[in-house]
């Protein structure tokens, strides 16, 4: 840190010129701020230099050095840099010493120190280090959508590309990846500099770094070189599982190239696997960071499972064309960059995956997460406005990563599937290293449409909530008319879209019929010898609405239908449920049904989502007298499938787990309490440490008499030092004693225990779980009044996860009231965060009114 040091040295000697007062500015980064500078402001380059000390306690001295071409000295030039000013020492702007100008997150640079042309800026600071993640033994940087800007100044705005040149002081004993391969190494004593070359073009938000005590693994596919760096301490996990993911990414990689007739388009491809990461996986250029168990799965994964995985790799590396290579314009479209990874992932996992079924798979991943949202009060659009990037991360949500998709299908479906290929390789070089918004894209697809997808476009994506759909029959002298209407409950909104039903008779006859439903309502003649009939709606599982009740149909037709007819109608069954005005199924008839399903059903993507829905029927749609008696017929039933029907190991595991959640009798307690402590075993059930963990946290709250026992015996018994940090943390939420549960709660109010947001999601979800909400309902009030911090502080999907956790179990009349008055108290609340808690609060809105309507009768 040597310059460091001389700059230091020149800025004491130097003057500080005197400095014009600069125009209000705003905290974040504005609209109006981003839409200037990039007017005035291109070419930009980074160079920077983070010295990482071993101690995580220490701070983290940085030097930077930013290059600009600016077309317009008019108006001072603002640097993004949320953090505490004294962490800023010294500036040079243009080779003179400038004294430093601070406000509301901004850095100003006085418009009479540029000039038009080339500018240099150089700053030395100490760095933020709210999106460093730091733990003792690793850290790594996770930016989006404007966090970088809480590590270092910068222009952190998508639309200003720039180019990253990056130097690590770190540990000797530490590894580092960054977007860039390594250009230089020197090591000196117990210290390790690592220069990496000048990195792609790329947005602020996709520059990274990962640096600590992580292992090296690399490989090379198909002629392609690529590194891995993780910290599992299971050998044989890793050697399970290291093949299978280098050949997942290889094989992306050759479809994406294949799809979009461009080449990988950066200078390398590396990945790292991190413990409680955020999110599933993060699409840094040349660089991706996972969640280390998304990849590393245990022995006998499920084919979901493996799904997942394979289709997360697919996401990810799609990004790297979609999001990196182009980039939207402002976050209000940053939905286009997860949609189109989302649709390339589902399309490039078949080859890997011949034996699933892709279309059931489709609708079970996206449609029961979309409808979660667009069923409620709280329902957004897909593309919406954004004032300020401070705000960008409540863009993200259920309706991005799944109602677009489902939009991305029945849009493909329109214009045609080479047509479509076509228009995304046309977008693709048309904005190649640039940005391009959802009009850009729709633009060059209505050239290929005799559609308006302009129309189109405004209903799907600038609309919020679903259609309902109405069925109505008629009979004339010759034919029976089926009548299939489609209705907007908050407006006048016709959704255009493909979708498909069945008549099926009793003899057994089936006849369908394939809609295009811009003109609603469709009619259909089926003749006077199908009177006695039922409807399979959206049998094709492509529509997308709230379709008439079908219940009836479940045992009779299962049989008969195929496996993506059967899961469109559970998700259409279970969806129908929680309208308590439909009174079509009580919920016990209903779960009865699900147990039926469940003894009689072997699809194992189908499987998953009976037991979905049989714990949230269980839990949350029961009354507690209903639930009780209940219990022992359901354990038995899931017992049953587990022991007898289903020898699959991968299927065995997903009911155990389904068990493990379900079980209230002291009997199958007992037995499960047998299995943890190793006294008991299940033939073909092999449990990973992982599995022992999350069964030892359940039991703690189901036998709360022998919680302190079981955190003291699986303490002792992980091996893995991330895993056991994780299980340590969540310990409190596991207790007894309700004090101790209360004080943990209390001790989330601090920033610094919600740092590694996954433990604290699911400490949220013990301190919450349905035999506990008498109990934590006093939480649900302090939890709101934290919501607009936790927004601040924490990452794009932590506030709607608080929530959920928090929110999802609650179905009292005391709860929902204190939901209620806390929307009534604040009207000016933050509309983003007002739409989340509207979002989470509408489960248990449902339950409760399920539960009266069935209660009555």
């Amino acid at each position: 840190m040597k310059k460091i040091a001389g700059f230091l040295c020149l800025f004491a000697i130097l003057s500080a010129c005197e400095i014009q007062p600069s125009e209000v500015i705003e905290k974040g980064v504005s609209l109006e701020l981003a839409q200037y500078r990039s007017e005035v402001i291109n070419s930009v380059e980074y160079e920077l230099d983070f010295r990482i000390p071993s101690m995580v306690t220490d701070e983290i001295q940085a030097y930077e050095v930013l290059s600009f071409n600016l077309l317009s000295v008019e108006k001072d030039v603002l640097l993004d840099f949320k953090e505490a000013e004294d962490k800023l020492k010294a500036i040079l702007i243009n080779g003179k010493s400038q004294e430093i100008i601070y406000k509301n997150e901004h850095i100003i640079l006085p418009r009479e120190m540029l000039q038009v042309g080339y500018n240099k800026v150089e700053i030395n600071f100490m760095a933020g280090e709210s999106s460093l993640n730091r733990k003792e033994e690793f850290l790594y940087t996770l930016f989006v959508p404007d966090r970088a800007r809480t590590a270092f100044p910068l222009f952190d705005q998508p639309n200003l590309k720039a180019k990253f040149k990056l130097v690590l002081d770190i540990p000797a004993n530490w590894q580092a990846i960054s977007n860039a391969p390594i250009e230089l190494l020197k090591m000196l004593n117990d210290r390790k500099s690592i220069t990496f070359r000048q990195s792609d073009l790329m947005s602020s938000y996709l520059f990274s770094f990962v640096a600590g005590e992580f292992k090296t693994v690399r490989a090379q596919v198909n002629g392609r070189e690529m590194t891995m760096l993780h910290r599992e301490t299971d050998f044989d996990k890793v050697e399970r599982n290291k093949a299978e993911i280098f050949r997942l990414h290889a094989n992306a990689l050759e479809w994406m190239e294949s799809y979009t007739g461009i080449k990988y388009p950066f200078q390398k491809f590396d990945f790292v696997l991190i413990p409680g990461f955020q999110y599933g996986g993060m699409e840094h250029v040349g660089a991706i960071q996972y969640r280390a168990n998304s990849l590393f799965l245990d022995e006998d994964a499920s084919d979901n499972k493996l799904l997942s995985r394979a289709s997360l790799i697919a996401h990810e590396t799609a990004h790297m064309w979609f999001g990196d290579l182009v980039t939207m314009d402002w976050f209000n479209d940053v939905w286009t960059k997860e949609v189109f990874a989302n649709f390339m992932a589902a399309k490039m996992v078949n080859p890997s995956f011949p034996d699933i079924n892709h279309d059931l798979n489709f609708l079970l991943r996206h449609y029961p997460s979309a409808y979660g949202v667009d069923r409620t009060e709280g329902a957004n659009a897909i593309r919406q406005d954004l004032a300020n990037l401070n705000e960008a991360g409540q863009m993200y949500g259920a309706i991005i990563y799944n109602k677009a998709p489902i939009m991305m299908r029945q849009l493909e479906m329109i214009i045609g599937e080479k047509a479509f290929r076509r228009g995304m390789q046309n977008y693709l070089n048309t904005y190649a290293d640039k940005n391009a918004t959802w009009p850009d894209l729709i633009q060059i697809l209505d050239q290929l449409s005799p559609a308006d997808l302009k129309s189109w476009s405004q209903v799907w994506v600038n609309s919020p909530g679903r259609p309902t759909f109405t069925m109505d029959m008629t009979r004339n002298d010759i034919d029976l008319v089926y009548q299939l209407s489609q209705h907007d409950t908050d407006g006048d909104k016709t959704w255009p879209q493909l979708m498909s039903f069945k008549l099926l008779e009793q003899l057994g006859r089936i006849k369908s019929f394939q809609m295009a439903s811009t003109e609603v309502p469709f009619e259909a003649r089926v003749g006077l010898g199908w009177d006695d009939w039922g409807v399979l709606f959206n049998a094709d599982g492509i529509g997308y609405g709230l379709y008439p009740p079908s219940f009836h149909l479940i045992k009779p037709k299962w049989e008969s239908l195929n496996p993506v007819e059967k899961g469109s109608l559970l998700v259409q069954s279970y969806e129908q449920i929680l309208e308590s005005s439909q009174g079509q199924m009580s919920p016990r008839d209903y779960l009865s049904t699900l147990k039926w399903v469940m003894k009689n059903e072997e699809n194992q993507l189908l499987i998953n989502e009976v037991l979905r829905q049989v714990e949230a029927v269980f839990w949350n749609l029961l009354d507690e007298e209903a639930r009780q008696e209940e219990a022992v017929d359901l354990e038995g039933t899931i017992l049953s499938c587990l022991n007898n029907l289903h020898k699959d190991p991968a299927i065995k595991k997903t009911f155990f787990n389904s068990l493990k959640m379900i079980a209230t009798s002291q009997p199958t307690l007992d037995s499960l309490y047998r299995i943890w402590s190793g006294e008991l075993s299940f033939e073909d059930l092999n449990l990973s440490e992982n599995d022992q963990i999350s069964l030892a946290s359940i039991l703690c709250i189901k036998l709360p008499e022998k919680a302190n026992e079981i955190v003291l015996y699986q303490t002792g018994q992980i091996k893995n030092p991330d895993s056991r940090k994780r299980f340590e943390f969540i310990s409190p939420s596991l207790s007894a004693d309700e004090q101790v549960r209360d004080e943990f709660f209390e001790a989330l109010n601090n920033e610094s225990n919600r740092q590694t947001e996954s433990w604290v999601l699911m400490a949220l979800s013990y301190l919450h779980h349905p035999l506990r909400v008498q109990s934590s309902v006093k939480y649900l009030k302090p939890s709101l009044d934290l919501l607009q911090e936790i927004q601040v502080t924490g990452d794009i999907f932590f506030p709607k996860r608080w929530l959920d956790q928090t929110l999802t179990n609650h179905h009292s009349e005391q709860a929902l009231k204190i939901v209620e008055d806390f929307i009534e108290d604040h009207p000016d609340y933050n509309q983003q965060l007002r739409m989340k808690i509207l979002q989470a609060a509408d489960f248990g809105k449902r339950a409760s009114a399920v539960q009266k309507a069935w209660t009555k009768k």
